[in-house]
């Protein structure tokens, strides 16, 4: 063990998001959004402290990193036009120096991009998956697969819905129905005035093509994972590419509820026992370097013969998950304390 930077052996760690100079000024665990983890963290032996990041500053928080033995980041990959560049290499340089750093850019790289379903979909939570390199490749090859039905494009890093499209053909026009994630109501365009709409999506990333799951309008299932467990769901009826009025109106708030609620526990199950294991051993992540919190979320596919609904991943999060249920902050220390052990 360093014992420089270890005096105490008390396992330090600071919990990084966006803001200001002042927010960084005046940033304490108490005030902070993620007061609960701070919480959770000091139950389990470690000392937590804030690290509030932007550019302009970016050196005095590299020397903060560099003082503490790992950071949990929470900083979405674009927020107010800014993307994650600068951050993501400060991270890399800590944790090239022996910093653990939560989720790691190179881990998010492989697991929270929606280039993710692409490479799982054999899974058992996969569909009909495409990924474009070039808006010549969706010329050349979305209306085949529209005509088997409604599809639904998102560009490789985004979040809030930003770069989603629900996409379905007209009978009777060459036109195509486009319905943005972020909006209430569909437009039609000729396909090159949707392309071109798409365009910046090929600038540095691919775009991936999935079939619309007319279960949507039953809602959408969040798995919470610390590691590799289950630290809750979330569930919600969405309003997002759902087309009908009365299924829009019975959208609300995300309802959370801790890993042991019996109507997710096979999900749970195919989770913890499946599909993350799958997961990592598909894209060759180690299991210590799954993030501390990330989360999946699940349409409903077709009813299985026995009654039982069927998974389909629309999206995994690992940049920055939150909320979460209530339960979560237990589970986050118990992995960061076991990462942590490890490492030192």
């Amino acid at each position: 063990m360093d014992i420089e930077r270890h005096p105490s052996h008390r396992h330090t760690v600071a919990i990084l998001s966006r803001g200001d100079a002042a927010a960084r000024r005046d940033a304490t665990a108490q005030n902070s959004r993620f007061v609960h983890v701070f919480e959770a963290l000091a139950a389990v032996g470690i000392e937590a402290q804030p690290a509030i990041y932007d550019e302009s500053f970016a050196e005095d928080v590299r020397e903060q990193l560099l003082a503490i033995d790992g950071v949990l980041v929470w900083v979405n990959p674009i927020q107010d036009r800014r993307d994650r560049a600068g951050l993501d290499a400060l991270l890399r340089d800590v944790a090239a120096q022996g910093v653990w750093v939560s989720a790691h850019p190179d881990v998010i790289l492989k697991m929270g991009t929606k280039e993710v379903l692409y490479r799982t979909r054999s899974m058992g939570w996969g569909c009909d998956t495409a990924l474009y390199q070039s808006a010549e490749a969706v010329r050349a090859e979305l209306p085949t697969r529209l005509a088997a039905g409604p599809r639904v494009i998102k560009r490789n890093r985004g979040n809030g819905g930003q770069g989603v499209w629900k996409v379905e053909s007209l009978p009777t026009s060459s036109m195509i129905k486009v319905l943005d994630a972020t909006k209430d109501a569909p437009e039609e365009l000729t396909l090159d005035d949707f392309l071109r709409r798409c365009a910046e999506y090929f600038e540095n990333g691919s775009v991936i093509d999935q079939p619309f799951q007319p279960r949507l309008s039953e809602g959408v299932v969040r798995c919470y994972m610390a590691g590799d467990r289950c630290a809750g769901f979330g569930y919600h009826k969405v309003k997002a590419l759902v087309d009908s009025p009365a299924a829009r109106s019975e959208a609300g708030p995300r309802l959370y509820t801790s890993n042991a609620e019996p109507r997710f526990q096979r999900l749970r199950r195919l989770m913890e026992d499946e599909w993350t294991p799958q997961l990592t051993s598909l894209l060759d992540i180690a299991r210590l370097d799954l993030p501390a919190i990330w989360d999946a979320d699940f349409m409903l596919g077709p009813v299985l013969p026995d009654g039982t609904d069927s998974y389909v991943l629309g999206e995994i999060n690992v940049s920055s998950v939150h909320p979460y249920p209530d339960e979560a902050p237990a589970e986050i220390a118990r992995r960061v304390a076991d990462r942590l052990r490890r490492k030192l």
